[in-house]
Order: structure tokens, then sequence, then C-alpha cells
């Protein structure tokens, strides 16, 4: 009786003297253990920081799209829209805007806008600026994304690591001391078990926030194109009207050539509108 008494009281103070608080398992596990801790916390703040950011800057840029999607199709002048918007855009889809009118003002100064044979070339040169512009802005936006992906794939097994490595530690004290008491090694396993709770606790809330960004990431992208083609369509007829309109204007001016009986007038007007087919 007396020497279990002894026993009990040597296997509280065994108890005892191994806190089981989280700051306790923190600072009393091994080394590496301790190692891996600080890597799954320093990357569930990192994640919860991309969260953060991503989240309240998609919200900001769908915002946003919807202003300057009120005011592209408010029936206004786009040269005027562009003068406001300026040579620095504040976000994505005026900065595709902004690059497309860029290219066309510069078309236009050169005189291209109203040669039909040049049409197709500005045509895809201004779509292909639009894509470009929206492929760099989009590349923006993912920046960091992948991360999210990568400790969401990785943090269990980092935190299994740390869990396997507590668990020898456990078992080379039971091996050292010659007790199988539970006592023994339930601090050293609790440890490592603390470094597989850290591991899910990173890799939960990054997977399902990996998820839920590449999906309004992608639906923005959807929303960036859907614009693009939009704007490609009017520019279409933008050249088209300028084509007809200087046709319109050529056959004007021979008509009332052939009227007067200006012979230089009409040599004029049908060189140039040769020279406006040939082109």
């Amino acid at each position: 009786m007396e020497q279990n008494l002894i026993d009990a009281v040597a296997l509280g103070g065994s108890v005892e003297a191994h806190s089981l608080t989280i700051w306790s398992l923190f600072f009393q596990a091994d080394w590496i253990v301790k190692i891996v801790m600080l890597i799954l916390i320093v990357a569930s703040v990192w994640c919860w920081a991309i969260i953060f950011e991503k989240v309240v800057r998609l919200r900001k840029l769908h915002r946003d799209a919807g202003k300057f999607e009120d005011a592209f199709w408010s029936g206004g002048s786009l040269d005027d829209l562009y003068e406001r918007i300026g040579s620095q855009p504040a976000d994505p889809m005026a900065s595709v805007f902004s690059a497309a009118m860029r290219e066309w003002r510069r078309s236009a100064a050169r005189g291209l806008t109203q040669a039909s044979g040049l049409r197709g070339g500005l045509q895809q040169r201004i779509d292909r600026v639009m894509q470009v512009t929206l492929g760099r802005e989009m590349e923006t936006l993912e920046r960091y994304v992948a991360f999210l992906a990568s400790v969401g794939s990785t943090a269990p097994f980092v935190g299994l690591f740390g869990t396997v490595w507590g668990i020898m530690n456990s078992f080379q004290s039971i091996a050292m001391t010659k007790q199988t008491s539970l006592a023994v090694v339930a601090p050293g396993i609790a440890e490592a078990l603390f470094a597989t709770a850290l591991g899910l606790v990173a890799a939960i809330p990054a997977t399902v926030a990996y998820n839920k960004i590449s999906t309004e990431l992608g639906r923005y992208a959807g929303r960036l194109e859907a614009f693009a083609g939009e704007f490609s369509a009017i520019l279409s007829r933008q050249l088209e009207e300028e084509v007809v309109r200087r046709w319109e204007r050529l056959r004007t001016v021979a008509a009332d050539s052939m009227q007067t009986g200006d012979g230089i007038a009409i040599a004029r007007c049908r060189k140039s509108m040769s020279r406006r087919s040939s082109m």
C-alpha cells in the first residue's frame, strides 16, 4: 500500500512537470519539431495575408469594372473617356481599353484607319494589344496564388514529419528510462501531434481559399475577355464606317465634278478611288 502511494505521487509529479498547454507544447518540443512548427506558423500567417489581400482586391476590381462599364456603355464619346482615364488606368479593364485606344489613335494619326487594305492588319494589331494587356494584368492578379496551393498540398506532410520525429523521440525516452508508463511518452506524443495539427491548420484554409480565389479570378478574366471582344467589334464597325464615309465623300466629289464638267477633278477622284481600292 505504501509502495503504491509512492508510485502515485511520482506519477503525478511527472505529469505536472510537463504542462500540455499550447505554449508548453511548443517550448518543450525538440528543436527539429520547433523548426517544423515555426515553418507552419509562418506559412499559415502568410496564407492569411494573401487571402485577405486577394479577397479585398477582387471586390474592388469588380466594383471598379462595374463603374467603368457604366461609363463605357453610357453613350458618351470614347475619346472623352480615354482622356479621363489618362495614361495610368486604375483597373485592368480600363487598362485594356486604354491600350486599344492608344493603338487606335496612333494608327489614325498615320491615316491607317482610312485605308481599306490595311484595315485587317490594324484590327489584328488592336486585338493583340488587348490580349497582351489582359494577360499581363491577370498575371499580376494571380501573383502569390500558387503559394496557397503549395501550402495546401505540402503543409500536412510537413506536420507529419514533425509528428514522426516527435514520436521517435518518445520511443527513445522509453528505451532510455526503461519505463512503459504512458506518462513518460505522453508529453512527447502530444508535442508531435501538435505539429500535425498545425499542418492541418495551415493546409485547410489555404486549399479552400485557393479554390475560391482561382474561381473568382477565372470569372474576372472571362469578364475582361468579354469586354475585349465587344470593344474589338465596336472598333471593327468604326473602321468600316471610316471606309464607307471615305468612299461616300469621293463619290460625292466625283458626281459634283461631272455636273460642273471639271475634268481635272474627275481624274483626281478616279485616281484616288483606284488608289484606295488597290490598298
